[in-house]
C-alpha cells in the first residue's frame, strides 16, 4: 500500500512539473514574442495652428501628412509591427509651454520618439519650391547618422519604385534639421512630394494617391527591418564563426 501511495505520489509530481514546464515555456515564448516584436515612431509634421506648407490649390500640408501617416500605420500593425504615432489629431504637441511654440512642438516630438525607442523614425512631410515645375518625393537623414543614410537609402528607392521610377531624387543629408539632429535614435524625413507641383498637389489630396505613398512608405519600413534582421544574423554568425576558430586555436 506504501509502495502504491508513493508511486501515486510520484506520478502527480511528475505530472505537475510537466505543466508547469508547459506553461513556463508558453511565458518565455510569449514574452520573447513581445520583446522581438519590432516599434517603429511615424512621425505626421505641422498641425493645430502649424499648416506646414500651403499647396498650389489650397492644400495644407499637416492634413496630409495625418492621413498618410495613419495608413502607415495601418498597414504596418497587419504585419504585427508597434506603430507609435507623434500625433492622432490635427493638433500641435508644445503642450502650450511658454516661449516659441515650434520649438516646443519640436522638442516634444523628440521626447515622444526617445521614450518610444523605437528602431528608427520616419518623418512623414510634403515639400514646397518657388518653381512649379519641381517635383518627386524626397528622404533625408542626418549626415552624421550611418544607420539613418541606410534607411533612407531604402526607403528612397521604395517610393522610387512605387510612386515614380522616373524620380531621380536620391537620399540626402541634412545637418541642420531639428529633429533629425535631437533624436537618440535613426530618424528619416520623408518628403511625399511637392504642394507647389499642381500635378503632385492635386494626387497627394486624393485618397487613393495618399494609400499609394502610404504603402511606398511602409513597404520601405518593411524592407529596413528586413535589413536589420539579415544583418543581425549575419553578425551572429560571424560571431559563432568566431567562437568555433577560438576553439579550434584552443584544441591545437
Amino acid at each position: 500500500m506504501k509502495k502504491r501511495m508513493e508511486l501515486y505520489m510520484a506520478v502527480l509530481l511528475l505530472v505537475a512539473v510537466c505543466l508547469l514546464s508547459k506553461e513556463g515555456a508558453v511565458l518565455v515564448s510569449s514574452m520573447r514574442a513581445a520583446e522581438e516584436k519590432p516599434c517603429i515612431v511615424v512621425d505626421a509634421g505641422h498641425g493645430g495652428d502649424d499648416p506646414g506648407k500651403i499647396g498650389i490649390h489650397g492644400e495644407l500640408e499637416k492634413d496630409i501628412n495625418l492621413a498618410i501617416a495613419k495608413k502607415v500605420k495601418a498597414r504596418l500593425e497587419k504585419e504585427n509591427i508597434t506603430v507609435i504615432l507623434t500625433r492622432e489629431t490635427d493638433e500641435s504637441l508644445d503642450k502650450g509651454e511658454s516661449g516659441s511654440k515650434k520649438v516646443a512642438d519640436m522638442r516634444n516630438r523628440c521626447r515622444l520618439i526617445d521614450e518610444a525607442e523605437p528602431l528608427f523614425t520616419i518623418s512623414v512631410h510634403q515639400n514646397s519650391y518657388t518653381e512649379e515645375s519641381i517635383s518627386g518625393a524626397q528622404c533625408f537623414y542626418f549626415g552624421q547618422s550611418e544607420e539613418g543614410r541606410k534607411i533612407a537609402g531604402i526607403m528612397q528607392e521604395s517610393l522610387r519604385s512605387h510612386l515614380d521610377t522616373e524620380n531621380k531624387r536620391e537620399a540626402k543629408a541634412n545637418e541642420s534639421y531639428y529633429l533629425l539632429k535631437k533624436t537618440a535614435y535613426p530618424t528619416v524625413i520623408v518628403e511625399c512630394g511637392f504642394l507647389s507641383n499642381s500635378e503632385e498637389a492635386a494626387k497627394l489630396s486624393t485618397g487613393e494617391y495618399q494609400e499609394a505613398v502610404a504603402e511606398a512608405i511602409a513597404d520601405g519600413i518593411l524592407d529596413c527591418l528586413g535589413n536589420e534582421t539579415a544583418d543581425t544574423e549575419e553578425a551572429g554568425m560571424s560571431n559563432e564563426t568566431a567562437d568555433t576558430e577560438k576553439q579550434k586555436v584552443k584544441q591545437h
